[in-house]
């Protein structure tokens, strides 16, 4: 069977378990400081605690070793920093090979994945802050604790928002902020200090507006449309076309209303969501009656969403003008 990454949508934005990176640590592979909520890695950090920080810490690697962290996304948005070593970092299609200084920019909706599962001497940093969204289209909302004027803190936040360069190379700058905070992270293990904590952190920011400040970067403003969110659903419904979709739990994910998700919808495929779902289902089903031709029709019909075999037939025949077992028939004399 093909593999079929992140398909559970109403867990995709759950905080990655970093399981392979906790049992490298348990079992003396590095060492790793942390601080963290919910199932993020590290010393649980209590409610009234650097609010909004989902996870911040490092590792630091000695030796080549070979795990890494699998395909996953965040509940926000995550800045890395490889202070030392190499490393693979992955985002979508792309392929990057992280070295000393690069930083890393990665939204909710990003699919990303750290080692290929290599993991190479180094230590890197980050942190993942809770910024309120979960789509390109929603408000930003930082903690309260950050305190950039709101004219830096509206330039950064566009800067984020309307430029989705992944990994910046020239972040020397942020050495010492990471350092610091990779310090009193090491403290906080018994005591989280809380306020020298958020004066890094805010202090990181600041450096990191001046980068951004100091550079030419493009802004796109169509990264930010209710239609950019449509179009990054309606490709990983391609992964999860087998669950059972109502339109309201399409519009819940997109982070809109029914009638929005429609129009988008239809902008987009000239098809309503639920009939772009069934399009989606019949091209896989399609697939699979070629590649197992062994397996049942009326199995096939079911792991790919359809709720009976003879919707499933009927729907099938509509779109291909055959019945399942005709369109496999047919293309066996083929």
């Amino acid at each position: 069977m093909r593999k079929k990454p992140n398909k559970n949508f109403y867990e995709i934005y759950e905080g990655d378990r970093c399981t392979s990176l906790i049992n490298a640590t348990n079992s003396g592979k590095l060492e790793m400081k942390a601080l963290g909520r919910t199932s993020y890695p590290g010393k649980k950090l209590d409610k009234d605690v650097l609010s909004k920080v989902y996870s911040i810490g490092y590792w630091d690697v000695k030796k080549k070793q070979n795990w890494g962290l699998d395909w996953h996304r965040n509940e926000g948005i995550e800045f890395t920093f490889l202070s030392s070593g190499n490393l693979t970092f992955s985002l979508g299609n792309e392929q990057f090979n992280l070295k000393p200084n690069c930083f890393t920019i990665t939204r909710p909706w990003q699919l990303h994945s750290v080692g290929n599962p290599m993991v190479t001497p180094g230590r890197l940093f980050w942190m993942i802050i809770d910024v309120g969204i979960l789509q390109p289209h929603q408000e930003w909302k930082w903690p309260d604790w950050i305190i950039l004027s709101k004219q830096d803190l509206n330039f950064l936040t566009k800067v984020l928002r309307q430029n989705e360069i992944p990994v910046w190379e020239n972040g020397e700058t942020l050495l010492d902020c990471f350092s610091e905070i990779g310090k009193c992270i090491k403290e906080s293990q018994t005591e989280v200090q809380d306020s020298k904590l958020k004066i890094l952190i805010n202090n990181l920011l600041l450096e990191m507006l001046g980068l951004f400040k100091k550079g030419k970067i493009d802004l796109d403003e169509s990264l930010t449309i209710n239609l950019r969110s449509i179009e990054i659903f309606l490709h990983h419904l391609r992964t999860d076309y087998e669950r059972n979709w109502t339109l309201e739990e399409m519009a819940g994910h997109c982070g809109m209303g029914i009638t929005s998700l429609t129009k988008y919808c239809k902008q987009l495929t000239n098809l309503t969501p639920i009939n772009y779902l069934i399009k989606i289902r019949l091209e896989a089903a399609a697939g699979l009656l070629v590649t197992f031709e062994k397996r049942k029709v009326t199995e096939i019909g079911y792991e790919c969403g359809f709720s009976s075999s003879q919707y499933f037939a009927t729907a099938f025949k509509k779109q291909y003008e055959l019945s399942p077992k005709n369109y496999r028939e047919s293309l066996r004399l083929h």
